[in-house]
């Protein structure tokens, strides 16, 4: 109701009456549910420089967003209320909970260092602006934040990714680092450029006293082996589930794999079934009806002037009381080609245990079906950059397989007796072969991240394209 009484009187308010809405059922069946392609002819607007259209506060800032890489880049309006009751206080909040759970810590004793995005100007004219999320966090926390945070904004707001990867190790090798923050793939390129530049094997040998990784925006599962590869154990990890359109959930508790729901941000949630009995009709609940264990769209309004907004993840519940959930997936990223409704949290899960049994560490990765073909069933293509090869590739692939059909029983059904799908193609890729393809279409970037999974075989042929002329292994088929 504070979220419907503060739009009231904009141009959406007026047009939904958000005056007579005074419960959520006339909310859900007034206003229908919204993705970026219904609220964007309104957010242009918001950057031509107009206002009161979707919020009753002034919109100048819009992060740009990028879930995956496709060519259409999200604009999602930033209002102060978001920063300050939303995004300000979720870092808060985070610092808060780390301190609680590690009383003894002393990343205050040193600098803070925060893998920010970029930032444009969109008009002069009515100086509106438009950046990662992150970057519009920095460019407007107070002036103290400065004596804490490394680089400067200067070097953390550099828009070309390459020179500010050279520039942040520069600015940082020689400063007492106790806590990092931002995405894990593009922290990891910082830190590994860091060893190279300093001859080092460990990061703890440049920064002795860095304690915490604060990181987000993408699952850690695939990343959690490479950063223990060049951390010392001592090293803390704490998740958070930040996006361009809010600051959502905190890891709450020490090595747990769930997020504290932050519910005290400005943000009123919705949770949308997409299981199998799913449909058109399907209704939206909220809180108090969800269940643990079950896949949920999340639907979101903001103190941004988003309305019903699907954001296009996946949440499941892990516990009702206090509400924890973990991030299961896209709406628009999983592969179900064949009946087998393969969601990241499958993929990600899989992959750990093959590397597991195998010994090996994977960088990057990304799938796609292979669909059927002549008298061949259809299989799902894995092209997987490796940190460490595992001895045998036949053997790694096999363990997928296996734990595949363990975490997900419509794809166990498809692959029985590989009627509907045959053993997963898994292909070696060369070393960097993501890095070279997220340069070539000019995404280098932390908003821009490598899809994992995809219906379509688009971003596998790009790839297998752009490897050409490189010696690619895979398994027998």
């Amino acid at each position: 109701m504070h979220l419907i009484n503060a739009a009231q009187n904009t141009e959406w308010g007026k047009s939904y009456d958000y005056k007579s809405i005074h419960n959520r059922e006339t909310f859900k069946k007034r206003v229908p549910i919204q993705d970026y392609d219904d609220i964007k002819p309104y957010v242009k607007r918001l950057m031509d420089g107009e206002q009161n259209i979707l919020w009753n506060s002034e919109i100048k800032w819009f992060a740009k967003s990028s879930g995956t890489t496709s060519d259409k880049s999200k604009f999602i309006p930033v209002s102060q209320e978001a920063l300050e009751e939303c995004h300000y206080k979720g870092g808060k909040d985070m610092l808060s909970l780390y301190c609680s759970n590690n009383p003894d810590t002393k990343i205050f004793d040193g600098k803070a260092l925060a893998m920010g995005g970029t930032h444009n100007v969109i008009s002069l004219e009515n100086e509106s602006y438009y950046g990662d999320v992150s970057a519009i966090i920095m460019q407007n926390l107070p002036n103290w934040a400065e004596f804490i945070r490394t680089p400067n904004l200067e070097i953390a707001l550099m828009d070309e990714w390459e020179e500010k990867i050279k520039k942040m190790a520069d600015a940082t090798v020689n400063e007492d680092v106790t806590s990092m923050a931002g995405v894990p793939s593009w922290t990891l390129i910082l830190l590994r450029h860091i060893l190279e530049k300093t001859g080092k094997k460990n990061i703890h040998e440049v920064w002795p006293n860095l304690e915490v990784f604060f990181h987000g925006a993408v699952s850690f599962t695939p990343y959690r082996e490479q950063f223990k590869s060049i951390i010392s154990p001592k090293m803390n990890y704490m998740e958070t589930y930040t996006a361009s359109e809010g600051f959502f959930g905190i890891q709450d508790r020490k090595r747990a794999g769930d997020m504290l729901l932050m519910l005290d941000y400005g943000i009123y949630y919705e949770f949308l079934p997409v299981d199998e009995n799913a449909n058109d009709e399907t209704e939206t609940l909220s809180l108090s009806e969800v269940k643990t264990g079950v896949n949920y769209a999340m639907i979101i309004s903001t103190n941004a002037g988003l309305w019903r907004y699907k954001i296009g993840d996946t949440v499941q519940f892990t516990s009702l009381d206090p509400y924890r959930i973990k991030v299961s997936g896209r709406t628009k990223h999983f592969i179900n080609a064949f009946g087998e409704e393969l969601i990241i949290d499958n993929a990600d899960n899989a992959l750990k245990i093959a590397c597991q049994k195998s010994g090996a560490i994977i960088k990057e990765y990304t799938a796609a079906p292979v669909y059927f073909s002549g008298n061949e069933t259809g299989a799902h293509e894995w092209l997987i950059e490796f940190e460490k090869q595992p001895a045998s590739l036949d053997y790694f692939t096999e363990v997928l397989d296996n734990a595949l059909k363990s975490l997900n029983s419509d794809y166990e059904a498809k692959r029985h007796k590989s009627m509907a799908l045959r053993m997963p193609l898994v292909k070696a890729m060369p070393q960097g072969i993501f890095y070279k393809w997220l340069k070539s279409k000019n995404k280098l970037g932390g908003q821009y991240k490598v899809p994992r999974l995809s219906n379509e075989r688009k971003y596998v042929e790009e790839i297998i394209s752009l490897a050409n002329g490189t010696e690619v292994h895979s398994t027998k088929t």
